[in-house]
C-alpha cells in the first residue's frame, strides 16, 4: 500500500468515501441510461467547496489502485486539496456510485461497493497528525456501514475531541448501503456523539429524530448538547440553521436545477469555511458553548452556503460543481 504526501497545514480534514459517480444523463427508448463519470464523495465535495471558499483542507481515505483511483488523487490535487491522508490500496476497487435522476434532477443510488476501497479504511491508516493540527474535523456516516469504516471514523473523532478540533458531521443515508433501516438509525445516531456542528437533510433528522422542517434544529439542538451549529437542509426551500437559541431561515435562490448531487456537501463545506472565516471566531470558546453565532453571523455563512449549494445544482456532479466565490457572491 502506499500512502501520497503533502505539505501545508489542513484547517479542515474529512475522512470517508471519495468515489466515482455516473450520473444519468439521458436514456434511451428501453430505459436504460447514458452515464457520465463524475468525481464525488459526500466528504470530498464537503472539501472542495471548503478548499474554495478559501480553506487549506485535507481527505484522509481509501482508494483502489485502479485507473478511477488515480483520477481521483489528481482531481483532489487539482483542488489543491491535501492528499497524504490517502491510501491506495489493491485489495478493492475504487467505490462507483449510479446515480439515475427524476425530472426534477433528484437521485437514485446503486452501488459497485462490496467491498470499495474506501470501505477498508483501518484505524492504522487514519493520520492523526493532520487531525490534531486541524480546526475542523469533518465525517459522515457511510464510512460507518463497516465495522473497519466505523473504527476508523471513531478514531478520527476521538483524536480531533482530544485536541480541541471542532468536530463536523453529516448524517448521509443511503439505503443500499445498509443492512437494515434500523442498523442505519442507530450508527447514524451513535455518528452524534460529541459532535459540534451538524448539517442534516429534513429527511434525515426525520428519520433520526422523529421530526424534520423547520422544527428539527431545535428538536436536535435538545437532544445532542454537544451541538454548537445545527443546519437543517430543506431541499430547495433553503435551509435553517441555528446556535444556542439563536435561529435563522435562509431561502435558497431561484435555480434551474440540473443534478443534486453534492448540494448538502456543498452546503456543509461552505458553512465550516465561513465558521471559520468570521471575525473574532474563537474555536475554544464555539466548542464549550461559550460564544454561541450571532444571529448576524448565521445569517452571513447561512448565506453563501445556501447560495453555493443551490447553484451547484446547475451543474452535474459534486466536486466539479462548487461554485466560486465570485459566482456565489453575485448571487447574494
Amino acid at each position: 500500500m502506499k500512502r501520497e504526501n503533502g505539505s501545508k497545514r489542513a484547517e479542515i480534514v474529512a475522512i470517508g468515501e471519495v468515489l466515482i459517480d455516473f450520473t444519468s444523463e439521458n436514456t434511451d427508448a428501453a430505459g436504460y441510461p447514458t452515464l457520465k463519470a463524475h468525481p464525488g464523495g459526500a466528504p470530498a465535495n464537503f472539501l472542495a467547496a471548503a478548499q474554495k471558499a478559501g480553506r487549506q483542507t485535507a481527505f484522509i481515505g481509501k482508494v483502489g489502485d485502479d485507473a478511477f483511483g488515480r483520477l481521483l488523487l489528481n482531481t483532489l490535487k487539482e483542488k489543491g486539496i491535501d492528499v497524504s491522508g490517502v491510501t491506495v490500496t489493491d485489495d478493492a476497487f475504487t467505490t462507483l456510485a449510479f446515480v439515475t435522476l427524476d425530472k426534477n434532477g433528484d437521485r437514485e443510488f446503486s452501488f459497485a461497493r462490496k467491498p470499495g476501497a474506501d470501505s477498508l479504511l483501518s484505524t492504522k491508516e487514519v493520520p492523526k497528525r493532520l487531525i490534531k493540527n486541524a480546526d475542523v474535523l469533518h465525517y459522515g456516516s457511510l464510512l460507518m456501514t463497516t465495522k473497519t469504516g466505523a473504527a476508523s471514523t471513531f478514531l478520527a473523532r476521538k483524536t480531533a475531541a482530544e485536541n480541541g478540533v471542532i468536530v463536523s458531521y453529516d448524517p448521509n443515508y443511503r439505503a443500499p448501503l445498509w443492512d437494515s433501516e434500523e442498523r442505519a438509525v442507530e450508527m447514524m445516531r451513535e455518528g452524534f456523539e460529541g459532535v459540534n456542528v451538524v448539517k442534516i437533510s429534513t429527511e434525515e433528522a426525520k428519520l433520526i429524530f422523529g421530526i424534520g422542517g423547520k422544527r428539527a434544529a431545535k428538536a436536535i439542538a435538545e437532544k445532542v448538547p454537544s451541538l454548537r451549529l445545527i443546519a437543517v437542509t430543506l431541499g430547495g426551500d433553503g435551509a435553517v440553521l441555528r446556535s444556542g437559541r439563536n435561529e435563522v431561515f435562509i431561502p435558497a435562490p431561484a435555480v434551474n436545477v440540473l443534478d443534486t448531487t453534492g448540494a448538502g456537501d456543498i452546503c456543509g463545506g461552505s458553512l465550516a469555511a465561513g465558521l471559520l472565516a468570521l471575525p473574532g471566531f474563537d474555536k475554544k470558546a464555539f466548542i464549550s458553548g461559550e460564544r454561541p453565532l450571532t444571529k448576524a453571523e448565521l445569517e452571513k455563512i447561512g448565506r453563501y452556503a445556501v447560495t453555493a449549494a443551490s447553484l451547484s445544482t446547475e451543474k452535474h456532479g459534486g466536486i466539479e460543481s462548487v461554485p466560486s466565490p465570485e459566482e456565489v457572491e453575485a448571487r447574494l
